[in-house]
């Protein structure tokens, strides 16, 4: 299925969940906030958040800085 992730066309498979995205991409445990159609989606639900046709991802990933 086409998705975008961060503005960057992806494919990815069918019936593909937030947890294998995250999975799939190495994403840490930690400092991490995931976006669909501009909802936040907690991580308590990335298992049970199946993604569809057309879906616009963001992840965003925080970091120390100054």
């Amino acid at each position: 299925m086409n998705v975008k992730i961060n503005n960057e066309p992806a494919v990815l498979a069918d019936g593909t969940t937030l947890a294998q995205l995250a999975a799939e991409r190495n994403l840490p445990d930690r400092g991490v906030a995931v976006a669909v159609g501009n909802a936040m989606v907690p991580r308590a639900e990335w298992a049970g958040r199946t993604l569809v046709e057309g879906d616009d991802i963001v992840i965003l990933k925080a970091f120390c800085g100054g």
